[in-house]
């Protein structure tokens, strides 16, 4: 399934304040514009991106270039811009979320939600349950109270099936708050995800500071992850440890290769991500796996990273053993366990111990390792 994300960038918003459009406001060191398509760039599961703009903001090329989007002209209404920017999409992806430009700090997991929802629905939306007590009234007073019950707060990306939602707004007279309201009048399927408060819609000058304060706090998220492992030795002429293969009167036992070393990086990487072990991706049980190189688990442990949007920025292994010596292969180690990591060798740290001949691995029994990683998300 492809998934589009269209920006609705039409509107001219002068209440914020600024002499221009807000969406062509800085905010934390790039426009509100930039820092929305940016948030829908970086996730795996956006592959377009569609702004519907003003013609005059098209006439004047105000548009960002990076990240690359499609541009679509913009109606008199918001519902006409959106079905613009449907109508360019029209065949090309089978889903699309459609997000408004004046919320920049949108994140990943509520856009998680509305894509796994659209796995079994025709639309979905984030939204908040009203805690507040509601009032009627005037400007200058309270004339009654309202129930809250059943109410949310309506945020976007608002998803849907793309032939869907543009059949629903082809058939649409007239403009709509939003795009769960024509949906709904199209009786399609529509449910409700969790929303976000810090998924700020910027209406008002004072929404620019508070956008500015959670950006800095999304900023950067570091991740810390650790491994453990053991592997028995057996029959054999060599172990191999940190993909580098080192001749010894024993081999070591296990159902993949038995690179104790990589084995603990490679959980190490999974525990950051909450993603699980390896026994969980590549299970035991499984034949195929029996004698695998354990290179194929490092190298799915960091495409998984980078699919989260994370970078790893180092590694530290320790190998705890009384033979084979380790400092003679410690290079070779580094720069085998960098290559298959795509980082630098001085980002990756192999040592070795002894436990001072005590313990299984005193006894030398078998090979022990403990590592660390930390995983960059910015």
């Amino acid at each position: 399934m492809t998934c589009a994300a269209l920006i609705v960038a039409a509107g001219r918003g002068l209440r914020a304040g600024g002499g221009v459009p807000k969406q062509w406001r800085p905010l934390g060191g790039a426009t509100v514009a930039e820092h929305t398509l940016r948030a829908f760039a970086a996730h795996p599961g956006i592959d377009r991106l569609v702004m519907v703009l003003h013609p005059d903001d098209i006439a004047a090329e105000v548009w960002p270039s990076d990240p690359p989007a499609d541009i679509a002209t913009g109606g008199a209404t918001r519902a006409e811009s959106v079905r613009a920017g449907l109508e360019l999409l029209d065949g090309a992806v089978d889903r699309v979320l459609i997000h408004d430009v004046a919320r920049p700090v949108v994140s990943a997991p509520v856009i998680d939600a509305v894509l796994t929802a659209l796995e079994h629905h025709d639309g979905a939306a984030p939204g908040l349950p009203v805690t507040d007590a509601l009032w009627t009234g005037t400007e200058t007073a309270i004339t009654g109270t309202h129930p809250r019950d059943g109410l949310y707060r309506a945020q976007t990306p608002q998803g849907f099936r793309l032939q869907a939602i543009l059949a629903a707004h082809r058939s649409q007279n007239g403009d709509a708050a939003d795009d769960v309201e024509i949906a709904l009048a199209a009786g399609l399927d529509v449910v409700l995800v969790p929303g976000d408060e810090d998924n700020l819609k910027i209406t008002g000058p004072g929404d620019f500071a508070r956008a500015e304060r959670i950006l800095r706090r999304q900023a950067v998220d570091i991740r810390t992850g650790n491994g453990f492992d053991v592997h028995r030795f057996g029959p054999g002429d060599h172990v191999i440890l940190c993909g580098v293969r080192i001749p010894h009167d024993r081999g070591l036992q296990g159902h993949s290769d038995a690179d104790v070393g990589m084995h603990t990086v490679t959980d190490a990487i999974y525990g950051a991500l909450a993603e699980g072990d390896i026994g969980q991706h590549f299970p035991p049980s499984d034949p195929q796996w029996k004698g695998a190189a354990s290179d194929i688990f490092l190298s799915h442990a960091c495409a998984l990273a980078r699919n989260h949007g994370y970078a790893l920025s180092h590694a530290d292994v320790t190998l705890i053993c009384e033979d084979p010596k380790i400092g003679p292969h410690a290079a070779d180690m580094r720069e085998k366990m960098a290559g298959i990591m795509g980082i630098e060798a001085e980002r990756m740290s192999v040592k070795a111990t002894t436990s001072e001949r005590l313990g299984f691995t005193g006894r030398g029994e078998g090979i022990a390792a403990l590592a660390t990683v930390t995983l960059i998300r910015s």
